[in-house]
């Protein structure tokens, strides 16, 4: 039972006088006292006649929640517990109860928020510090959420929950050792905690000891037959035990609950391989690819699949789609600068739409103190945005200011030389994208950006010298790229390209569009049928 409070005294401790605020007291006091002798209703019908006639009291709002609470009518409790907040916005009680209904509703921040104003007005209250805590876990703050576990510790260390919650942030934060032993001491004073067993399993497992991760996984699925993410923990410890039934069994499982699940799917196909059923491992994977044509793994597997099938055509191809896509997926990297400039990109937008250059330079700066960055580099950044604005007078302007301050600044020849492939002046795009590459070689975007200029120069080979090298992942790239293979009479390296094109590409109609039309062209039907399927999949 909460502790109501009245004026700041307990409503069980104010003494009655003919007042007419020791009336309400009085009422108050009835109706606490039916609800502890078990009549919720007969306390339910004072606390209504005495906010018939005191609509603002506070203390009957708040116990009005309570009496909603315990009759499960969660959604009325939560109102008025809020309405109540409204008048007692410094309620320790209701703080607390609303940042747990908050938490419910996956409103973290606001619980957060919540959870904090309690805690100042009660520090050493153990409830409030273990909301607190799993709020601080649930925005990414752990350091923060240990620091409020312990002191809930502290406050009851007699706390099983406690004992577990802090298991299960030691944990998270890989202090596992210390974890496992906090949780195992919950589970010793009380096995039927929620979730205990998959804790101790998830710690086993980062811990590495496959064997005991088993065991308590198992007793977790055991303990809640429907928990998906214990099943998918069951699996991930039989798949490293080697366990390929057992784990097909517990994918199957999570299948029934979440169709088309791509991991589930994804761990059946494994699976039916390391049994040797090469068949339905490649009806599985196939489907993955149609669901997920990112999932690189895959294409691995499949080959591994078409190779005990004696399909060796098929094992070559999957597998040289699997080396390219991991190639680009390994060597491409980002065209912003370090510490990501994409944090600030939305905020930078704004400030430029509202005319605040200078801020938006500002904010660069800000974000990039402490780096190699420059004046120069911030000017490039601004000068791309104006571009990708439709600004084309000051994007030029930002861009050639970069390069006055700083000649080898970098992206801005880029930029500009984007701007020339727009405009059709593969002259002038051609010149940009050379002096990009003359201060940084290695530039991918640059690299990339040379092999389209030759490609619209219809340089075949020159276009896919470039384009190959620049590892890019790109889908208009990649379309351009396996255009210039088949012009080489390529037609293995255009079709790995177009299926990589086709992954990366998947949700650009127009883009696949042109791609089928492309290897329809190009004789490669098959290929082009199977990727519209795919895309129908998705």
């Amino acid at each position: 039972m909460v502790l109501f409070t009245v004026g700041g005294s307990s409503v069980r401790a104010q003494q009655a006088s003919r007042t007419p605020e020791s009336a309400k007291t009085r009422q108050l006091h009835e109706a606490l006292s039916l609800d502890e002798h078990g009549d919720r209703q007969g306390a339910m019908r004072i606390v209504v006649r005495l906010l018939g006639q005191h609509p603002d009291f506070e203390p009957a709002i708040k116990l009005k929640g309570l009496l909603l609470e315990e009759a499960g009518n969660t959604t009325e409790a939560a109102a008025a517990y809020a309405e109540a907040l409204k008048l007692a916005p410094n309620d320790a009680d209701v703080l607390l109860k609303m940042g747990i209904y908050k938490l419910s509703a996956g409103q973290k921040e606001e619980a957060l928020k919540l959870l904090q104003h309690c805690v100042r007005i009660l520090p050493g209250d153990g409830d409030a510090q273990y909301y607190l805590a799993q709020a601080y876990h649930l925005n990414g703050q752990n350091d923060s959420a240990l620091h409020a576990i312990r002191l809930s510790l502290n406050a009851e260390p007699d706390n099983p929950p406690i004992w577990q919650k802090y298991g299960e942030l030691l944990c998270i934060t890989e202090d596992c050792d210390s974890a496992l032993k906090w949780l195992l001491k919950a589970r010793h004073s009380d096995a039927n905690l929620p979730r205990i067993d998959y804790d101790i399993a998830l710690t086993d497992l980062k811990l590495m000891d496959l064997a005991n991760a088993g065991q308590y996984a198992e007793r977790a699925v055991e303990s809640e037959p429907n928990d998906v993410s214990a099943l998918e923990l069951l699996a991930s410890v039989d798949v490293k035990l080697a366990k390929w039934q057992e784990a097909r069994s517990a994918f199957e499982r999570i299948l029934t609950f979440t169709a088309n699940d791509v991991d589930s799917l994804f761990g059946i196909g494994q699976c039916e391989l390391e049994l040797r059923n090469y068949q339905a491992a490649v009806d599985k994977l196939q489907l993955v690819l149609q669901l997920a044509p990112t999932r690189l793994l895959a294409h691995y597997y499949l080959s591994r699949a078409y190779a005990g099938m004696g399909r060796t055509a098929d094992a070559e191809h999957e597998a040289a789609l699997h080396q390219l896509m991991m190639e680009q997926m390994t060597f491409v990297r980002s065209v912003e600068r370090e510490g990501s400039e994409s944090p600030i990109t939305a905020q930078a937008y704004q400030l430029l739409a509202a005319h605040h250059e200078e801020d938006a330079l500002q904010l660069y700066r800000k974000r990039f103190t402490g780096t190699s960055s420059t004046l120069a580099d911030a000017y490039a950044f601004i000068g791309k945005l104006y571009l990708t604005m439709g600004d084309k007078e000051d994007g030029l302007r930002c861009l050639h200011h970069a390069l006055e301050i700083q000649p080898t600044v970098r992206g801005a020849h880029t930029y500009l030389g984007i701007l020339g492939l727009k405009e059709r002046d593969l002259s002038g795009a051609e010149k940009e994208f050379t002096a990009e590459l003359a201060n940084d070689p290695s530039s991918q975007m640059a690299i990339a950006e040379m092999g389209e200029v030759r490609y619209h120069q219809e340089r075949w080979s020159d276009a896919a010298e470039q384009l190959a090298k620049s590892r890019t992942m790109t889908p208009e790239l990649l379309y351009m790229l396996c255009d210039s293979y088949f012009h080489m009479g390529k037609v293995s390296d255009a079709d790995l390209n177009a299926e990589a094109a086709a992954a990366y590409g998947r949700s650009n109609t127009e883009l696949m569009k042109e791609l089928h039309e492309l290897l329809v062209r190009n004789g490669q039907t098959e290929l082009a049928q199977r990727l519209s399927a795919n895309l129908a999949q998705k």
